[in-house]
């Protein structure tokens, strides 16, 4: 192992922190690392603000990636917390599997993906990625590793996941996989002329297995809240034309493009950004109602375009990302859109999802509704923000950690009852004097 000096960011761009680089390779590596003091795992860098970044330790975990089992029986999967999903799924989908839960990108690390227990667009059916982890193995505080699960070390288990790496770094997990017949959704797109249209889509169709919506974050009157709500479904083989089946796993590689520079400060304009949310919506309506589409697609459009951050220039951008509850989101998210229409900084992607129930520990989903916004970053930005914190607040949301670059304590803990009991956790296990986070030192964790 040979630590260098690295100024890092998450996927977002911003902050950006000198961090120690540490390499790990096994097991040891990571006990040892322990054992010399405060440190956090980094995974593939998709966390989107400086919950993977310590000035002092940063343990890169991405040569700590094997796949070690597989049951074709129960579809267990045994991996190390350095693997990464698009490894999976390339290894697996031809042989007929498919995670139970994935994220808007592949390119994220099995123990991140714990970490942040991520949800995907059927946590309203079937909730987040801890509901489909049997074990996983923890190096802990004291040097030794634990394994934790539903039966052994249950509540180390219920923080680490969704704890973002702050009980522990995830060495090696067994996670269930799907079976699914195709690689192909069969995908029927439901246009909605405002957001109330949009929720009732949402819950007139609770028993597709994946939904999600584009959402127009600037039309306003009568159209605020426009969206394209995408319903999707497993197509099985017998489904398909005939020209699907000949590429039944469409394991096909897609073309990628580079997003080359970053564009300059101001591209991405209010002005901008509501010519291309009025062009999107209509395109997306002159689409075919249901249409076949690829996994790659459907789940991961934006892995298309690598290094597409830079579309928000060098200073980067920051996400923003809340849940409401189901009795206050429509109120929640009208006061959230009215918000942004009236400000000057733009979302360039604006996504609405349903969640089920909530989670274990400190995982993000409750049972409401959540909104993904991306913004350039800016002194606008930032004043926005703090806005859309406090509407959130009132309408008794929540934020999600692994999209933070920018909270407060404070703010936190106004918003996540969970926070205090987290901390206490931590203390009493000396987690807090060997695993920390720029994240964890900011919101006080």
């Amino acid at each position: 192992m040979t630590a260098t000096r690295s100024t890092l960011s998450g996927w977002g761009r911003y902050p950006r922190i000198n961090v120690e680089l540490v390499p790990v390779r096994g097991e040891a590596d990571v006990l040892a690392q322990i054992a010399k003091g405060p440190l956090i795992a980094r995974g593939n860098g998709r966390a989107y603000g400086d919950s993977a970044l310590n000035p002092s330790g940063t343990l890169d975990m991405r040569g700590f990636n094997r796949m070690l089992a597989f049951d074709a029986a129960s579809g267990q999967l045994v991996g190390e917390g350095g693997l990464l999903l698009s490894d999976i799924i390339a290894s697996f989908l031809p042989r007929g599997w498919f995670p139970h839960v994935t994220p808007g990108t592949k390119f994220v690390t099995l123990g991140g993906m714990l970490a942040a227990d991520v949800h995907g667009k059927n946590h309203h059916r079937e909730g987040g990625i801890g509901n489909f982890v049997d074990w996983v193995d923890l190096a802990c505080a004291d040097g030794t590793v634990r394994r934790c699960s539903l039966t052994e070390n249950v509540e180390l288990f219920a923080w680490t996941i969704g704890g973002m790496g702050l009980t522990g770094v995830i060495l090696r997990a067994a996670i269930r996989l799907r079976r699914v017949e195709t690689g192909w959704i069969r995908q029927t797109l439901v246009p909605a002329p405002d957001l109330a249209s949009a929720m009732e889509v949402f819950e007139k169709t609770q028993d597709a297995t994946y939904s999600v919506a584009w959402i127009d974050c600037y039309a306003t009157g009568a159209r605020r809240g426009r969206s394209v709500v995408m319903l999707g479904e497993h197509a099985r083989y017998t489904e398909l034309p005939q020209d699907k089946r000949d590429n039944r796993f469409a394991m096909a590689k897609r073309r990628e493009v580079t997003m080359p520079v970053n564009l300059p400060r101001g591209a991405l304009n209010k002005l901008a950004v509501r010519f291309f949310n009025h062009a999107y919506y209509w395109a997306q309506r002159l689409k075919p109602p249901t249409d076949w589409v690829a996994w790659d697609n459907y789940f991961y459009p934006l892995d298309a375009i690598l290094e597409w951050p830079r579309i928000y220039g060098r200073r980067g951008f920051t996400q923003f990302q809340c849940v409401l509850p189901h009795e206050s989101a429509r109120s929640g998210l009208e006061a959230v859109l009215t918000a942004i229409s009236a400000g000057r900084s733009g979302s360039f992607l604006a996504v609405l999802k349903r969640l089920g129930a909530q989670g274990s520990g400190f995982s993000f989903p409750m049972p409401g509704y959540t909104l993904t916004l991306d913004f350039p970053l800016s002194g606008e930005t930032l004043a926005l923000l703090d806005k859309l914190d406090e509407i959130t607040i009132g309408h008794g949301g929540r934020f999600y950690l692994a999209k933070d670059a920018r909270m407060c304590a404070e703010t936190l803990a106004r918003a996540d009852h969970r926070t205090g009991a987290f901390r206490r956790f931590r203390e009493k296990a000396h987690m807090t004097s060997h695993f920390r986070s720029a994240q964890s030192e900011r919101l006080a964790l």
